[in-house]
């Protein structure tokens, strides 16, 4: 998959860009505040229609242009995918409601017709690099829920339609569950969203289950080259409904304990998932809300057997997140057949030359990459000679290759 054209129209700081992108590796150069991130965020959200850094989409739209009682922020990519070439179209529209309040409305267009998100997610892929994304391994599990989210939303088939449905069945089912608490009632009416739940539920535990082993291979890899062999890095997928079976009276596994729940298959994880979640009825009638699920999973990362989010120094965080999302690359790669467009920001930032020079080496695997950075000279000559390389400033790229 290669991006080949990229258009903005009244994003975040770009009134107007319009600009080919070329294969290989691109350098984003320029001071802060001027544009780099945000066109990488512009590329991650042709991906996943949603952004890591912005709480919501109205944050995207033109400040200036977001002034006028109706805006429209748009996003157009032309890119290869399997040899045939498509277009893919955004536009965030901000308009005016009868109660003289605004909303903004998402319209997605692929090759010129309208399209439900849902059934365009995963046409196009891409992996994120942000510094603010170290928060996903030292942050609260919602974080951490999330990017497996987007992760497996645009590369595991019909995730982000079953993530949308146990969403929704769960706010229904707590809804029923308040209402037991409150007014009484019969209990058997949870049965139709328990059967919901597990269906959509054990769906997205597999997913879960099989993409963290997978990505934790890779990633060790990559992070033992980064650290010169010095560290282990796993990841420890933790299901708040864990389907394998637990010995009566054994005491719980410790964190960095190999667990392996890939033999499992889906229908007696939903079978598993429905008779835990009719066993827990009183406690969660009780509490008013659905306490067992893919919602409450958690994930961990080790180095050495250290937990990353409570005892990883800044360092050790950075460099397991960059082998992340390196291994991103290639498992995205062996699901769908394509190659992602890689975008990283700053990423050689508080990096040591070592590991500056080890992660340039693991750069080459991309077939297309986007880099922002403030200081050339954190780059090697030589992999700055074969980048094209875009000065941005103001919202556009003032200069190309060239010094400004």
């Amino acid at each position: 998959m290669r991006l080949t054209h990229l258009s903005l129209t009244d994003f975040r700081n770009f009134a107007r860009l319009d600009v080919d992108v070329p294969p290989g590796v691109t350098l984003l150069l320029g001071e802060n505040a001027q544009g780099k991130t945000s066109l990488l965020e512009a590329v991650y959200y042709l991906a996943t229609f949603t952004s890591f850094h912005a709480s919501h989409d109205r944050q995207l739209v033109n400040f200036i242009a977001g002034r006028q009682p109706l805006a429209v922020g748009r996003i157009v990519a032309d890119y290869n995918r399997g040899g045939k070439a498509h277009r893919l179209e955004i536009r965030l529209i901000q308009e005016v409601t009868r109660t003289n309040g605004t909303r903004l409305r998402k319209e997605v267009l692929l090759d010129g017709a309208k399209r439900k998100i849902g059934r365009v997610i995963g046409h196009f892929n891409a992996v994120l690099f942000l510094p603010q994304m170290m928060q996903v391994i030292e942050g609260p599990p919602s974080g951490r829920r999330r990017y497996l989210n987007l992760l497996l939303s645009q590369t595991v088939p019909n995730y982000a339609a079953d993530l949308s449905a146990y969403a929704k069945a769960v706010t229904q089912r707590n809804a029923l569950l308040k209402s037991l608490a409150e007014r009484g009632g019969d209990p058997d009416q949870l049965t139709f969203w328990d059967d919901q739940i597990a269906k959509t539920g054990s769906a997205l535990i597999e997913a879960r289950i099989h993409a963290v082993q997978e990505l934790e291979s890779l990633a060790a890899i990559t992070h033992s080259d980064l650290t010169r062999g010095a560290e282990i890095l796993r990841l420890v997928y933790q299901p708040a409904y864990d389907p394998l079976p637990r010995i009566p009276g054994q005491i719980s596994m410790p964190l960095d304990a190999p667990a392996d729940r890939t033999g499992i298959p889906r229908s007696e994880i939903e079978t598993g998932f429905r008779n835990a979640l009719a066993r827990k009825r009183g406690e969660e009638i009780a509490r008013g809300q659905t306490t067992l699920g893919p919602h409450r999973d958690e994930l961990r990362f080790l180095a050495n057997g250290i937990d990353l989010g409570i005892y990883g120094s800044r360092g050790q965080v950075r460099t397991a997140m960059l082998a992340l999302k390196i291994a991103e690359v290639s498992w995205m790669h062996g699901k769908t057949g394509h190659w992602p467009v890689l975008l990283l920001d700053e990423v050689l930032a508080e990096l040591d030359p070592q590991r500056r020079a080890d992660l340039l080496k693991q750069l080459v695997q991309a077939e297309q990459s986007l880099l922002t950075t403030t200081d050339l000279d954190l780059f090697t000559p030589a992999f700055v000679q074969n980048a094209r390389r875009w000065y941005l400033r103001e919202g556009r790229i003032a200069h190309v290759n060239g010094k400004p």
